[in-house]
């Protein structure tokens, strides 16, 4: 009985493969115990049905990052067997495996800021940190135990593959070419098969969205995926498209892109907006008076004092999941959805935003960010919306109050931010980006033990930026531009949760939302949805602005067009809320309504459609297809 020619390769080639689908096995395990608080999983028995269809996945990316070692492992060569052929193997397979596996690891840290899987765009992110040093220095010392995993799974790894060999040679033969091209090409056809999730020719490869087919609750989605998957299907992916849902005179009568208010006289207060990083609404009791959370207890003593005179919006919602995102909604009103629109190929264009309207009506305009010029992205974005000003670590100019890791220290950076608005020309219009209530969660040492360290590691730093926010507002009373300011706190996003309310689905990515003024004209609590697109067109309104302007968000103060409404992103569908009601759209049909108090979805209605939740699929269009539109053909201006 005659050998099959190169059996002990293939059999080779088949071990080396399964190791890399039992390391991703145990990656997404790892994943779960890491975030199991925000995975809703039940038992065992759903872990391991999530995980069996994890394998398509697994699969994509195995093959994916192992093409080129499948590739020469199946040459039809005769020098395959050869040792030194071996070795160059070894390195191939453990080098391109690794560099992928490790972002697995990220996510075990990384997820429970984002609640998804990172993408291309995470890494784009990252392109602009110019400390990326020591960021991820210190990201190494606080999650070692992430460093000390991946360094036992590679030793163990590794030394599972060494543990077959491929020790005999063959003589070349006609047999011998004739098997090695034959099993060459049903190799391939099996691998690209694989890649593609089928071998039907009707099927498009699988892709992130093709996650959520398998899950009861979004967030089993991210179980089902693995990270190298989401940023090989997101690296050339162009997730802006234009749609065709709805006729044009449709879509201005739902969504309303041209806003013009003719509420308020003229007046021209100056406007001073603090983005507040990381500040998630559960942080701060003005903000949960009525989500009854048993023990719950705040950390922000000065923003809950403030509140009682101000206008707050307690039902707000960020507009993406990262920092630069919220500088695009809350400034120039522009969302982030699959893919931000900061990471996309059209944010270099002209853009009308509450810099260029304030602009147009003589307006000085300013951004501040304590952080590496440059840092975020800021810069150029802002250099885009056309602020007048930058003034970040570089313009500060005192290393002495520089943190070691992200930027300047939120209270001196807060009293550089009074000192130099006081020395302005009004009006003006400054944006201030915070920095410290960030990882790695530390306050600087003269505070050590002032602030309450809670039950999360996020607690002390919120409390260090509320004391510099008093700090600020306690200096600022004594300046002549005080009385004359509208003051706007909101955050760019969540960040570590502390409580169960909000690892519910559609109570992530929550803000507060505060308008203030010394005069306290706007004063109350106000429950309906919001969002930070809204922050643009209410402080138009409230100015008196009387142009037309190019916003999908509304007034929070006089709105008479558009009902309160939220649109965001996550577990890979659209989430639009409205009424009574929580639409989630997956960009070609409705996959789901929910109650507007069931933040879980725990009872999906679809099955019993009423004509106020076919409002809200028309209205989620309406505005998908709007913002597709404007942003591909460059009209994020008033132009129709």
């Amino acid at each position: 009985m005659h050998k099959f020619p190169r059996l002990q390769e293939y059999k080779a080639l088949f071990y080396r493969i399964l190791l890399a689908y039992v390391f991703y096995f145990l990656a997404r395990v790892l994943f779960f115990v890491y975030n199991s608080s925000l995975i809703q999983i039940d038992g065992v028995f759903d872990f391991f049905r999530l995980s069996y269809h994890g394998l398509a996945f697994d699969t994509t990316s195995i093959l994916y990052i192992n093409g080129l070692f499948i590739l020469f492992s199946i040459l039809p060569l005769v020098i395959n067997a050869k040792k030194g052929y071996q070795t160059f193997l070894f390195y191939l397979y453990f080098v391109t495996n690794l560099l992928m596996y490790a972002f697995n690891f990220v996510d075990f840290i990384y997820y429970r800021f984002i609640f998804g899987r990172s993408t291309k765009a995470s890494l784009e992110s990252l392109e602009n940190e110019s400390n990326k040093a020591a960021l991820f220095f210190n990201f190494l010392i606080n999650y070692w135990h992430v460093f000390l995993l991946f360094f036992v799974t590679t030793f163990i790894w590794i030394k599972l593959y060494k543990k077959v060999k491929i020790t005999s040679t063959e003589k070349p033969s006609i047999k011998y070419f004739a098997a090695s091209i034959a099993c060459f090409f049903l190799i391939v056809a099996l691998c690209v098969g694989g890649i593609r999730g089928d071998f039907k020719k009707s099927t498009r490869p699988i892709n992130l969205l093709d996650a959520s087919r398998y899950v009861t609750n979004p967030s089993q989605a991210d179980l089902v995926l693995n990270t190298p998957f989401a940023i090989i299907r997101t690296w050339t992916a162009n997730a802006f498209k234009k749609e065709n849902y709805l006729t044009k005179e449709q879509v201005d009568k739902l969504i309303v892109p041209i806003k013009q208010y003719k509420n308020n006289p003229e007046t021209k207060p100056n406007i001073v907006i603090f983005i507040l990083e990381s500040y998630g609404r559960e942080y701060s009791g003005a903000f949960n008076k009525n989500t009854k959370i048993p023990d719950f207890k705040s950390y922000t003593p000065f923003i809950d004092s403030l509140a009682q005179h101000s206008m707050i919006y307690t039902n707000a919602y960020a507009n993406g999941y990262k920092s630069i995102h919220g500088m695009s909604s809350v400034i120039a009103g522009i969302p982030s959805f699959k893919v931000a629109f900061t990471s996309s190929p059209y944010p270099k264009q002209k853009i009308e935003s509450l810099v260029t309207t304030l602009k147009s009506v003589g307006y000085d305009t300013s951004f501040f960010h304590g952080a590496p010029n440059g840092s975020m992205g800021f810069l150029g974005f802002g250099n885009i919306l056309g602020y007048d000003h930058y003034y970040g670590k570089n313009e500060f100019n005192n290393d002495a109050e520089f943190d070691g890791v992200w930027g300047i220290w939120d209270e001196p950076f807060f009293q550089y931010f009074n000192k130099t608005l006081t020395e302005k020309k009004q009006p003006f219009m400054a944006t201030l980006f915070s920095v410290s209530s960030h990882e790695p969660y530390v306050v600087p040492k003269k505070y050590e033990g002032k602030f309450d360290k809670g039950t999360v590691n996020i607690h002390q730093t919120i409390g260090y930026t509320d004391f510099a926010l008093k700090r600020f507002f306690a200096e600022a009373k004594k300046q002549p531009w005080y009385n004359n300011t509208i003051f706007v706190l909101v955050a760019d996003h969540g960040n570590t949760i502390a409580y169960d309310e909000y690892r519910k689905e559609f109570n992530k990515h929550t803000v507060p939302i505060l308008f203030f003024t010394p005069d306290e004209k706007y004063v109350g609590v106000n429950d309906d949805w919001a969002q930070q697109i809204d922050i643009y067109p209410t402080l138009l309104d409230m100015i008196g602005y009387k142009k037309p302007f190019r916003s999908w968000g509304r007034s929070l103060v006089n709105e008479k067009q558009v009902p309160p409404f939220v649109i965001k992103y996550g577990s890979n569908v659209y989430q639009y809320m409205e009424g009574n009601y929580i639409c989630t759209f997956d960009g070609k049909k409705v996959i789901g309504f929910y109650d507007k108090n069931d933040k879980a979805m725990e009872r999906n209605l679809i099955k019993n459609r009423t004509s106020e939740m076919d409002s809200l699929e028309l209205r989620c269009k309406a505005f998908v297809q709007d913002y597709m539109e404007r942003v591909i053909d460059k009209r994020l201006t008033t132009v129709k």
